[in-house]
């Protein structure tokens, strides 16, 4: 279920970041972060992880799709998209797990000693 909302999430972001919401602009990396954080808050750390991963690949998969406007056809470039996600996997797999350890270190502190 988490992966599919990773999935869901990351394709949408994707596709809003490249057509609708701060085309061209780096302020698309704002929602992204958030949003990867919150994935992250959702899972245990290992969890977290592997969700994040999903979440980045396929923002930065989407992204790359929908913004494409090049005159080779698309399926040409897919593999190099899917290259280019895994470097969006790497920076989801950080924001997972960041959003799981804050979300643990928030219990931790919550809990009294």
């Amino acid at each position: 279920m988490k992966y599919a909302v990773a999935v869901l999430v990351g394709a949408v972001l994707g596709v809003v970041g490249a057509r609708y919401l701060f085309v061209g602009s780096w302020l698309s990396l704002i929602p992204w972060g958030i949003a990867g954080l919150a994935l992250g808050a959702w899972c245990r750390p290992v969890e977290g992880l592997r969700v994040g991963a999903v979440y980045g690949f396929t923002i930065v998969f989407a992204f790359m799709v929908a913004g494409y406007a090049g005159s080779a056809p698309l399926v040409g470039r897919l593999p190099a998209f899917a290259l280019i996600g895994l470097v969006g996997a790497v920076f989801g797999l950080i924001l997972g797990v960041v959003g799981a350890a804050l979300v643990g270190l928030m219990n931790r502190r919550a809990r009294p000693s």
